[in-house]
């Protein structure tokens, strides 16, 4: 591959330390090109490390020029962009060339210029512009793509990428106590040194630091404050620590070459950021064994995590900074727990290996990507569509099932789905996504994936209303005459009650599906009752069985927020409202005393909707209060992998909420449903297990008698059962990809 990278040529801090050492690594495989705006140290440094570099120092339309005709003499196949001026070049390179064009954000774009208003109102607006234009984007940390997911940038179209950093480096070329002396402090044996290296700037926030190292200086008197850096409020906070701190106290040390000795010759390593993409100071840092301290911001929790390996604050929260800082002070043991930890966590995730070679996957998936859109016409990819950013994590869960079964059998294939909160379902699934009540944007999607997914739940039916039937078959016919192959996928149908809609459905689906995958054998039944017959349809399961438990520790930590001991033997109810379940709070509540009583449980309440459910399970945890046992309640507003964690950590289920009794049955813990809907009986019946009754059968005695059955029964069949439905559960995606076949 032959890469032009651009850059300014002024930056610097982590992101001149980002490109210089990626492209050191990138030359041992591939060709690249440094392509800089300004003379200065950036492109020195570079020609040092022996990177090919160019400067071009004359106006943005002769740079222009002038890089595209390089890239046409010289073949390059991608074009990669970093900061303001560069991608604003590059998007005007991109028209000229027709090449690919990444640009890497390195931090929150949006307040790049913070307390530099013509600036931001000037450049900062010609960046927001030129990001746009990009074909593709990469965030320096998980937040960092988070963050333009949430702004409407495509996650079909963005990578995350870590900053990496030597760790084999030998011995600094000055030593701590030489260092030291360097800057004018005199070491002492029981000194703590704290050290923050970054641009003096109102972004990092030095204020902070300074004021919470005033109180901690007053406490421990042996501690020292160096600020590595440079920037427009150096004099400021300079004056600021003549105020607060005792003389000889804190020292400027301006902008350091020898990163190695600073860090080297400090014990705490700080950083106090109000917004970071993931900054290279922490890894540095801990490749020298400094303990650290940072503010909760951007990527920086992915390494730093609180009270285990280093210490995290909210940003501009001088209390907490301060006791933090004193803590370490006093405490030099807790900061060579925390250094040795945050040494080995960043060795293994942080290496400068691991970073080059992150980031030539994602040269290849970008060059793949192109070739794959100009073969198939532009139109590609596959647009889900649900009951998904409704806030019922049951919903939510299946995407995130879909979405990880396509990504695992094709990482290039472009994913997105209709969801009432768009944005967020773009930052949780990590797909593109159009707002479900808007049909030109929808439409327009349509015309341009390859593959429309009808699924994940039971769209087809009219039991809710009759609104939502129509508005999920017109969705079927528009994908159709838009020129998608249309697919029901893993889904649910019935009850459809009225004879209009019934016609209506059978006279859609015949006409404009291609392919059926279906969740239990009631809904076959349901389908062949509507006239529909001639196109290929199968019995699977629900992708809710693919859904993954969240780890044991997370788990854990869930349960203590509940108040649940690890010995505690758990019964969870997921109710839920509907036309007459308020009648049978009483007898919910039954259930879960009679557990806690008749068999040691501890009754949990699940509520699965949180917006819905929630309602209902105070009022029984009211009722059971009353009765001196407290029912804590668990909602899946969480990650609905702990709650899936907490099922299967469970000894049995009773639910209303058909999600509750799939995540139990996948998990292979025993469970009883209560049936609302013909859907709940025809899930129990449809698996061979588990135990059900209706709404209107419903009584104490009645959900007694179930918890004690589900006591009894046992356990391996449910296991058998769960392995055989996740086995089926995986076959819906094997469907989808037979219709993507030429």
């Amino acid at each position: 591959m032959k890469i032009l990278h651009m850059i300014s040529g002024g930056d610097v801090g982590g992101a001149k330390t980002h490109v210089h050492t990626l492209l050191a690594g990138l030359m041992k495989t591939d060709e690249v090109l440094l392509a800089c705006f300004m003379e200065g140290p950036f492109a020195e440094e570079a020609r040092a490390l022996g990177i090919p570099t160019k400067v071009l120092t004359g106006s943005v339309p002769a740079a222009v020029r002038e890089l595209a005709e390089l890239v046409r003499a010289e073949g390059f196949s991608i074009l990669h962009c970093h900061g303001a001026r560069a991608n604003l070049v590059g998007s005007l390179l991109k028209r000229k060339t027709g090449l690919p064009t990444i640009t890497t954000v390195h931090s929150d774009y949006r307040l790049d210029y913070l307390g530099r208003p013509l600036a931001a109102l000037t450049y900062g607006s010609i960046n927001k512009t030129a990001l746009r234009k990009m074909d593709y984007w990469i965030g320096v940390s998980q937040p960092t793509a988070d963050m333009l997911h949430e702004r409407g940038f495509d996650p079909n179209r963005t990578f995350t990428i870590s900053n990496g950093v030597p760790f084999d480096l030998g011995a600094p070329a000055l030593d701590r106590d030489a260092y030291l002396r360097s800057l004018g402090i005199e070491p002492e044996a029981d000194m703590t040194v704290f050290g923050i290296a970054a641009r003096i700037n109102p972004v990092k926030d030095m204020g902070t630091l300074i004021r919470a190292f005033s109180r901690t200086v007053a406490a421990c008197p042996s501690a020292r404050l160096i600020i590595a850096g440079d920037g427009e409020q150096r004099r400021q906070m300079e004056e600021l620590a003549a105020q607060l701190c005792p003389a000889g106290t804190v020292r400027f040390a301006g902008w350091i070459s020898d990163t190695h000795s600073f860090y080297s010759a400090i014990d705490v390593n700080m950083l106090t950021s109000l917004s970071e993409g993931f900054p290279y100071a922490l890894p540095e840092g801990a490749s020298r064994r400094c303990a650290t301290i940072a503010s909760r911001v951007g990527g920086i929790p992915n390494l730093v995590e609180h009270g285990v390996n280093g210490l995290l604050f909210t940003p501009r929260d001088v209390d907490t900074l301060a006791d933090y800082m004193i803590r370490l002070a006093k405490d030099p043991a807790l900061r060579r727990t925390y250094a040795e930890r945050l040494y080995a966590d960043a060795k293994e995730k942080y290496s400068v290996d691991a970073t080059v070679a992150r980031q030539r996957e994602i040269y290849e998936a970008v060059l793949r990507r192109r070739a794959r859109a100009e073969a198939s016409g532009g139109r590609d990819g596959i647009l889900i569509c649900g009951a998904y950013g409704k806030g019922n994590a049951g919903d939510d869960a299946i995407l995130n099932a879909i979405v990880r079964a396509f990504r695992t059998a094709d990482p290039d294939l472009p994913l997105y789905a209709t969801s009432r909160t768009p944005a967020q379902t773009a930052r949780d699934a990590g797909i593109g996504t159009v707002y479900t009540f808007n049909p030109w944007r929808v439409r327009a999607r349509m015309r341009k994936t390859s593959l429309y997914l009808s699924g994940g739940g039971s769209l087809i039916q009219d039991a809710t209303s009759s609104r939502s039937l129509w508005y999920y078959l017109n969705s079927i016919r528009a994908a159709r005459r838009a020129g998608c192959r249309v697919m029901m996928y893993g889904c649910g149908v019935g009850p459809v009650y009225r004879a209009a809609n019934r016609r209506r459905a059978g006279r859609v689906i015949r006409a404009c599906v291609d392919r059926i995958t279906l969740r239990d054998t009631s809904s076959l039944r349901e389908l062949e009752a509507l006239g529909v017959e001639g196109i290929p349809a199968r019995v699977t399961a629900d992708m809710a069985f693919l859904v993954p438990a969240a780890a044991p520790h997370l788990v854990e930590a869930l349960c203590a927020e509940l108040g649940l001991r690890p010995e505690d033997r758990l019964l969870i109810l997921a109710p839920r409202p509907w036309e007459s379940s308020d009648r049978h709070l009483a007898d919910f509540a039954a259930a879960a005393l009679h557990g806690a009583k008749a068999h040691g449980l501890r009754p949990v309440l699940l509520a699965m909707e949180p917006a819905k459910d929630r309602s209902v399970c105070r009022q029984i945890a009211a009722l059971t209060a009353a009765e001196g046992l407290e029912c804590p309640i668990a909602e899946t507003s969480a990650d609905v992998g702990t709650v899936v964690g907490l099922i299967a950590r469970a000894e049995a289920v009773l639910g209303m909420r058909l999600h509750s009794l799939i995540f139990a049955a996948a998990q292979g813990t025993p469970f009883a449903g209560v049936s609302y809907d013909p859907k709940v009986e025809g899930f129990v019946d449809y698996i061979g297990q588990g135990l059900c009754c209706s709404l209107g059968e419903v009584s104490a005695d009645r959900l007694r008698a179930m918890v004690d059955s589900l006591c009894l029964c046992d356990g391996e069949d449910f296991r058998a059962a769960a392995q055989r439905l996740r086995a089926l559960a995986a076959e819906n995606t094997q469907e989808a990809l037979r219709l993507l076949e030429p």
